[in-house]
């Protein structure tokens, strides 16, 4: 079913009605944030729900008489009045669902890393542009308050040159984690190479990787990563350490872990710059809130920088989608951007740094291309 936006809503005009969404893959991610986000969401509405789990169906709320759960996805295709579909499987049916849906011309925003491999997301995104659909990475982080106001400082000198940022992005992991809301319906397939495509580096450093390069205005192009097995009883790694280099200069480090405590400290984002040092904590991950200051290098004062604690990364990316659909303005990250960080994984995972050039990607990133969401709010 193709999806046609209604057009954008005028002074003289009644509020455009709300996006009508679906969710493929209704795990503890979709069920403890996209669905409740949909919900809360200003534009936008759950109209249908697929994934195989019967249990994993019945699992995600609200139970509303008009929300349709499904196990077949031609079934869910052909529900009247889907318009947009989040896709929060495991990796390994990204790009097949995801080129099924762009077919029927349904927009998608599929959950990260967008694939597997960067052959399998470039499949993706050509799929996207052959059916004309809107095709997006699902990275919320970028919409946290915190990095929105983060970005605006760095954007306006407020951190003087930028030389380095550190991430720390870290959990703890096992073979068997559930999450605590799990029901009974959770197989922890991130450690499955088959179905995530790796470990920890795959699930965590596309989180860091993009919002560097958000931060920044500009792509990461040199990188390397030494992985690690060390704790976990599994065959992909539990840890990671990447080390980045941007267009101009500026230095990434960059760890992941699935073998971290979860009592330590484990979400961590670090700007430096010549005039002042940003450090966020616990900004990172799925949930609003966290604490961002400033350092100051003249007299080494500490800055509270104050930002929106409630607003939910997830709602604000999911208004972000279903504006774009609903208007047909494109969506402020282009395709160009996912493929170029599924490239800098491909070869982060080799023994020896490589260039990622641009030019790799079915359009060359540039650092217009790394705005933020916040940059098209200022322009309305």
């Amino acid at each position: 079913m193709s999806a046609t936006p209604p057009p954008p809503t005028t002074a003289n005009q009644e509020p455009a009605p709300p996006l009508h969404w679906g969710i493929v893959g209704c795990g503890w991610v979709a069920r403890d944030y996209v669905a409740p986000a949909i919900a809360a969401s200003a534009n936008g509405r759950l109209l249908a729900l697929c994934d195989l789990d019967e249990r994993a169906l019945a699992a995600v709320q609200p139970h509303e008489a008009g929300l349709r759960r499904t196990t077949s996805l031609d079934e869910f295709i052909q529900t009247p009045g889907l318009q947009a579909v989040y896709v929060a499987t495991p990796n390994a049916h990204h790009a097949r669902l995801t080129q099924a849906l762009a077919a029927a011309g349904l927009p998608v925003l599929c959950e990260k890393p967008l694939a597997r491999t960067a052959t399998e997301a470039a499949g993706m995104v050509a799929a996207a542009a052959a059916h004309r659909t809107l095709l997006a990475t699902a990275f919320d982080q970028r919409f946290h308050p915190a990095h929105q106001r983060l970005r605006e400082l760095i954007q306006a000198g407020a951190l003087g040159t930028v030389t380095c940022v550190r991430i720390h992005y870290a959990c703890w992991t096992p073979a068997d984690w559930r999450p605590d809301s799990d029901q009974g319906t959770y197989q922890n397939w991130r450690v499955s190479a088959e179905e995530a495509g790796g470990g920890a580096l795959i699930d965590l450093a596309p989180h860091g990787l993009d919002l560097t390069q958000t931060l920044l205005g500009e792509p990461l192009l040199d990188i390397v990563a030494l992985p690690q097995r060390r704790v976990q009883n599994y065959a992909v790694d539990d840890g990671a350490v990447l080390i980045a280099r941007s267009a101009s200069g500026v230095l990434l480090s960059h760890t992941v872990a699935y073998n971290c405590p979860d009592a330590f400290p484990r979400r961590t984002l670090e700007v430096i710059g010549t005039r002042a040092r940003a450090l966020a904590l616990n900004t990172m991950g799925q949930t609003p809130g966290g604490s961002l200051t400033l350092t100051h290098a003249a007299d080494g004062r500490v800055e509270e920088v104050a930002f929106d604690q409630e607003a939910s990364p997830f709602q604000r990316q999911v208004e972000a989608f279903a504006e774009a659909v609903r208007t047909g303005r494109p969506f402020p990250f282009p395709a160009a951007n996912y493929l170029h960080t599924m490239h800098l994984l491909d070869s982060a995972a080799r023994p020896q740094a490589h260039r990622v050039a641009p030019g790799r990607a079915a359009a060359e990133p540039s650092p217009a291309m790394f705005n933020t969401y916040l940059d098209d709010r200022k322009a309305s």
